[in-house]
């Protein structure tokens, strides 16, 4: 199955090349491995392009699927890269809307800490839900507010690549990420 990446390098037109790492999210190697003498991380990454010229919030809403993706690094110019692992904030139950959640590990210790908060905290959580001590909604509204203040997670919701752009005409509602990077933090 592998540990699914997405490797997203800015361009110099403040849009992101999206790439993907089959390997890339076990114990987040990848920012280790990718520099400006090797910017697909010798070979962690595909060379083939999943997009190109996407904004940064699309990058969320458009292509960061959290039931499939486990990390995120966002590789700037000067090869300076953030890790993110992804959390998916949904319960395998048919009833999935896409939420999910990024928070920023800056190691690999940081990150496997983490998973384990992450994992133990959905299980509790899950056992409320299946004993009916707790709604399915109050949980995730708690599992939400819990990555974000207490891991400063950026909850989001991913709508995939097929959803309407905000320029088409459609009058489909899209939602928007609930929280995103400042621009002027990269």
């Amino acid at each position: 199955m592998g540990h699914r990446a997405l490797v997203a390098y800015r361009r110099p037109d403040h849009l992101y090349d999206l790439r993907y790492s089959h390997w890339g999210a076990a114990d987040l190697e990848v920012a280790d491995r990718i520099d400006a003498d090797a910017p697909l991380g010798s070979g962690t990454v595909d060379s083939a392009l999943l997009a190109d010229s996407v904004a940064l919030e699309r990058v969320l809403t458009g292509y960061l699927d959290p039931c499939t993706y486990e990390a995120l690094y966002l590789v700037s110019t000067d090869f300076e890269i953030r890790s993110y692992r992804v959390c998916w904030l949904e319960w395998g139950d048919g009833r999935q809307q896409g939420r999910g959640a990024i928070v920023e590990v800056p190691s690999a210790d940081d990150g496997r800490t983490l998973t384990i908060w992450f994992r133990a905290t959905k299980t509790v959580l899950a056992d409320a839900i299946e004993m009916g001590a707790l709604s399915r909604r109050a949980v995730q509204s708690y599992l939400e507010a819990r990555v974000a203040e207490e891991r400063d997670g950026r909850v989001y919701t991913y709508c995939g690549t097929d959803a309407p752009d905000a320029d088409d005409d459609s009058d489909e509602f899209v939602p928007t990420p609930d929280q995103w990077l400042d621009e002027d933090e990269w």
